[in-house]
């Protein structure tokens, strides 16, 4: 199939003639009209004759996804055979447009759709931004045996709090003693009769979308697919600082930086098998005559390092990283939103062999402490869940108390009958805001992928598997930056980390005869590691004053004639909301408190704002 989009003032059309193939009278409107609409053109090709149900459900993902990022209320689905030379015969065409249509109309959206093997006249306005002209190619799916997937019925898990005192209550029961991050999390996790937004709020948008927008730090780019961003010069400062604070925190615990590709081969067994386990939906492609995927995650490649090595007793436990840049997941359409779940993200990732369970476990509780560590780090407040299966805790159950004795807070438990996954055990640190959910590190211990690699270690006695850990300690990049403005969104005064602000001082001159001794002072901050711009735009203080607040900008210093004769600084401090007289080297001091042991970038914008181009 092939799709034309066309975000439109208005579509209009008339039938004027039939062709041998036309669509009876009777079936279909002749004329129609919508305003605000999408207009999806669709020609449907003989290769879609294998399986005209599938293509017609993977043409209406396409069109709702571009629907749902443009907001309109109206589709207009018009046949257009121009777009083909190998087009498919009139009765299937027929059948997929009835379809789409059928499908869209009951998404909620006002369908329209243009009788088929007509002669029309047809009038629409374009509205000429980036997103009102997209083309797509919708393969039909492959619905062979092997890759259906199997409905299974399990048996459901059995949800309990772990406390800190080894004591197991049922988790529901415990809501009323839990804080607000853990009953959030026992409520999306079980829910409750009569919430049935699962503790959500209510299908409104989530704060960090549009702040991410309005911060001009990340954005929508309508020539990609859906759920793939691109990122401007303040929100990649911010994304690579973070990206550098992983790198750091986990090359300081043993992890060893590696790159791997990023796509694999499904008729690799071990490729196939591992991602079929995952469950979550993959782009699948054919590149000549092999299947292949994008990976979703950095194991493949990682365990096929592994595999291919000498590995020694000695070497364990073997620690191999990599910041997979980037990893993929073909979210469903509804199932986007923002930063929080994307189709293409920043995956720290890091495996570990380890030479049994229990050096596994270990290293686990190590790990999961160096999770919250990132959560401190980060300013973010995580609620632990464990997950693993009824006989692996009841064979480790003091090794699970241990584990919440050291987190030192109650944690979520899910029992589940049987294991259905290749870990045993998991943990996933959760931050909770706006009222959701969002999972970001996570440790989980692998006792299949050894397996499945080949992958073993030598000692003295012969080759052995290991027990491999999965670790991300700080879930996706994108998901953290989600969390920290959706945490700030929360915040009486919005703001993110100093370490982490595209600007963390800004100077404000109250006329041009002050720009020059803000330039000097902003050097000198400058040579001192800070990122640091002068705002020298011909608007008056208070806009700048106005600007530097919806720029959250920690520090902001306004010079006139009394602070170019002290040589002190007027500085409104963001955090507290107060204004300061301070010396260069106090705001210095300031800034060091602010930032000790963290990453530093320069400036990724001029430093003066006159020559900064507006990017949204």
């Amino acid at each position: 199939m092939k799709l034309l989009l066309i975000h439109s003032d208005y579509i209009e059309y008339e039938a004027r003639e039939e062709t041998p193939v036309a669509e009876d009278e009777g079936a279909v409107d002749l004329d129609g009209r919508l305003e605000e609409a999408l207009t999806a053109f669709v020609a449907v090709e003989s290769t879609d004759e294998d399986d005209p149900d599938g293509v017609a459900e993977a043409g209406v993902e396409e069109v709702l996804d571009v629907a749902d990022e443009l907001g309109v209320e109206g589709i207009m689905v018009y046949p257009y055979a121009h777009l083909s030379q190998d087009l498919g015969s009139p009765d299937v065409a027929v059948d997929v447009l009835k379809q789409m249509a059928a499908a869209l109309e009951g998404e909620g959206y006002e369908v329209g759709r243009a009788p088929f093997g007509w002669y029309k006249s047809f009038q629409l306005s374009c509205k000429g931004h980036p997103m009102s002209e997209l083309s797509r190619v919708v393969e039909p799916r492959d619905v062979s045996a092997d890759d259906e997937e199997e409905e299974v019925e399990r048996e459901p898990s059995s949800y309990h709090v772990l406390t800190p005192d080894g004591e197991l209550h049922p988790a529901e029961s415990y809501v009323d003693d839990a804080d607000e991050g853990l009953r959030t999390l026992i409520e999306d996790e079980i829910g409750f009769e009569g919430d049935e937004d699962g503790g959500g709020h209510g299908g409104e948008e989530d704060s960090h979308i549009q702040l991410m927008q309005d911060k001009e730090l990340v954005g929508y780019d309508g020539l990609s697919d859906p759920g793939n961003f691109r990122w401007y010069p303040r929100g990649k400062c911010t994304r690579d600082l973070l990206i550098e604070y992983v790198n750091d925190l986990v090359v300081e615990y043993g992890g060893m930086p590696v790159e791997t590709p990023i796509m694999y081969d499904l008729g690799a067994s071990c490729v196939h098998d591992h991602s079929e386990k995952f469950g979550e939906r993959q782009y699948r492609f054919e590149s000549g005559d092999r299947e292949m995927m994008l990976r979703f995650a950095a194991c493949f490649g990682q365990f096929s390092i592994m595999r291919d090595m000498h590995i020694a007793k000695n070497d364990l436990p073997l620690r191999v990283y990599e910041m997979s840049t980037y990893s993929f997941r073909r979210e469903q359409r509804g199932e986007l939103s923002g930063l929080k779940r994307l189709r293409a993200f920043t995956m720290p990732d890091m495996h570990t062999a380890c030479r049994d369970m229990e050096e596994a476990q270990e290293e686990f509780r190590r790990q999961a402490v160096l999770g919250i560590r990132t959560g401190d780090d980060l300013g973010l407040d995580y609620t632990a869940a464990l997950r693993a299966t009824e006989s692996y805790f009841e064979e480790h159950r003091q090794w699970f108390e241990d584990v919440v004795a050291e987190i030192d807070e109650p944690v979520l438990l899910e029992l589940l009958p049987d294991r259905h996954h290749y870990w045993s055990v998991k943990v996933d640190l959760a931050v909770t805001v706006g009222g959701e959910v969002m999972e970001n590190p996570t440790v989980q211990i692998d006792v299949e992928s050894a397996d499945r690699f080949d992958i073993e270690y030598h000692d003295e006695d012969g080759s052995h598997e290991p027990v491999l850990l999965h670790y991300s300690p700080s879930g996706s990049v994108e998901r953290a930056f989600a969390a920290l403005l959706e945490s700030a969104a929360e915040s009486d005064t919005p703001a993110l980390p100093t370490w982490l602000s595209p600007t963390q001082v800004r100077f404000v001159p109250i006329g041009d005869e002050h720009v020059s001794h803000c330039v000097e002072r902003a050097r000198e901050l400058e040579e001192a590691g800070f990122r640091v711009d002068v705002d020298d735009t011909g608007d008056s203080v208070g806009a700048k004053i106005s600007r530097a607040e919806r720029d959250w900008v920690p520090y902001v210093a306004v010079v006139g004639d009394d602070e170019v004769e002290s040589g002190e600084l007027s500085v409104r401090v963001r955090e507290e909301g107060e204004e300061h007289d301070m010396a260069v080297d106090e705001l210095l001091d300031r800034l060091d408190d602010d930032t000790e042991d963290m990453p530093v970038e320069d400036r990724y914008t001029p430093l003066l704002l006159s020559e900064k181009p507006n990017f949204v």
